[in-house]
């Protein structure tokens, strides 16, 4: 089983920015998680993360054609806006699963739309990294 898991802008400087909202733990951290996760469940997880959108989408239809099972989606601030992200994994017929770390519907009130989350097949909010490998079970759950 292979799962592909996109972080969009900023996701990068976890640990960084904001560490009342995203926590003390850096990018490097959640892909240790990641790969923890892997190893444990005998899967493949790939993981990319980019601050430009046009990146983003290249890397969600490489997934069409490279054996990707399942996609996690961190938009960042492109879920609010980019339907062009949205029809990238509109296109792409298997589990999706949109992730924030933090609880995104406590926030301020333009965080509150998602563009992206109607094409998914379910978001997870407001667990901090964990939001992560609950993701992950529930794709190995659907496949």
């Amino acid at each position: 089983m292979k799962v592909l898991v996109i972080n969009g802008p900023n996701l990068n400087f976890l640990g960084i920015r904001e560490k009342t909202i995203y926590g003390n733990q850096d990018f490097k951290y959640l892909l240790s998680l990641l790969s923890e996760k892997a190893e444990k469940e005998n899967i493949t997880i790939d993981t990319f993360q980019s601050n430009s959108e046009g990146a983003i989408i290249d890397r969600i239809q490489e997934a069409y054609f490279d054996g990707t099972q399942g996609i996690i989606i961190n938009p960042g601030a492109f879920t609010h806006y980019s339907y062009a992200i949205r029809d990238a994994l509109a296109t792409m017929d298997m589990p999706k699963i949109e992730v924030h770390i933090s609880n995104v519907h406590k926030r301020e009130e333009f965080r509150h739309v998602s563009v992206t989350a109607p094409v998914c097949t379910g978001q997870i909010v407001g667990l901090g990294l964990s939001g992560y490998i609950l993701a992950v079970d529930a794709i190995i759950s659907m496949l």
